[in-house]
């Protein structure tokens, strides 16, 4: 019975965080892992603390245990920890601090090479590479793997940070990890201990009905829903004495201009240039 009634008040005090109030039926299945998963933060202030022996062994486990397209295993990464390796990806991402602080930096690629390089081997032309289907399979295998990986970071008390900025400019990112053609950085980590100073909070999301259909797509009730949700997340900025705003706002600001794309509206002729002749 105890563990029933610590069940229930896990999954109250998860689905508030997570959404503001509380709307989920009470007889939803609940468990551990499900409430690691709807406690997750973004944090962007790290300790220098270093990770214990073998935590990216752990974490790679993880991420290679994620679900790969036919097995085609199309990722990879590079590991980082030298500060000026860290010094200089920061500067590339808009100079995000936390990614000098956190001992352990991960950049995760879409990776071609490993399979054309085996093509090559054996002496088979590799006629689906220069599709964007074969780069967008790429992309998603390093995406699930990496989200792994965070789940494993976050089921051992450390906090992580994901890192579009990457995107920034993925030739310079190329040049300082030595990339080979057809490999393109997808996006960064930060992994470690956050600061004890900072105050993070589970980020509401969207209503469940704005996103989840039954049957056929939209709700007609998504203004309102919009709205209310607007709501929410002006609350949670107050909270964490953040800028003022709405969610409504931010996402045209962010998707409005294309000056808020800081070069990434070029990322075609950047791909085409990195070896992904793409069609």
């Amino acid at each position: 019975m105890n563990s029933q009634i610590e069940n229930s008040f896990q999954k109250t005090k998860a689905i508030k965080n997570r959404y503001g109030k509380v709307e989920f039926p009470d007889q939803a299945p609940w468990n551990e892992a499900i409430n690691l998963l709807l406690s997750h933060k973004s944090v962007r202030s790290y300790k220098a603390d270093p990770l214990p022996e073998g935590t990216l062994e752990t974490l790679l486990a993880a991420a290679q245990s994620a679900a790969t397209s036919s097995n085609l295993q199309l990722w990879s990464l590079v590991a980082i920890t030298d500060p000026i390796k860290k010094t200089e990806l920061a500067k590339i991402a808009g100079n995000q601090k936390h990614i000098e602080q956190c001992p352990l930096f991960l950049v995760w690629l879409a990776d071609l090479s490993r399979n054309q390089r085996m093509g090559a081997e054996e002496g088979v032309e590799m006629e689906v590479m220069p599709f964007v289907e074969t780069f967008l399979v790429a992309a998603i295998d390093a995406a699930l793997a990496a989200q792994n990986a965070v789940i494993a970071a976050e089921s051992l008390q450390l906090s992580t940070v994901y890192i579009g900025a990457m995107r920034n400019n993925p030739e310079k990112v190329a040049e300082l990890l030595q990339l080979p053609p057809e490999v393109f950085g997808v996006f960064g980590l930060c992994v470690g201990y956050a600061s004890p100073d900072i105050k993070a909070e589970v980020k509401p999301r969207l209503p469940q009905a704005a996103i989840a259909f039954h049957e056929v797509y939209g709700n007609p009730e998504e203004k309102r829903l919009r709205i209310n949700y607007d709501q929410e997340m002006a609350k949670f900025s107050e909270r964490n004495e953040m800028v003022a705003d709405t969610w409504t706002n931010r996402v045209l600001g962010r998707m409005g201009k294309l000056s808020a794309m800081n070069g990434r509206e070029k990322l075609m002729g950047i791909l085409n240039s990195m070896g992904f002749p793409l069609r």
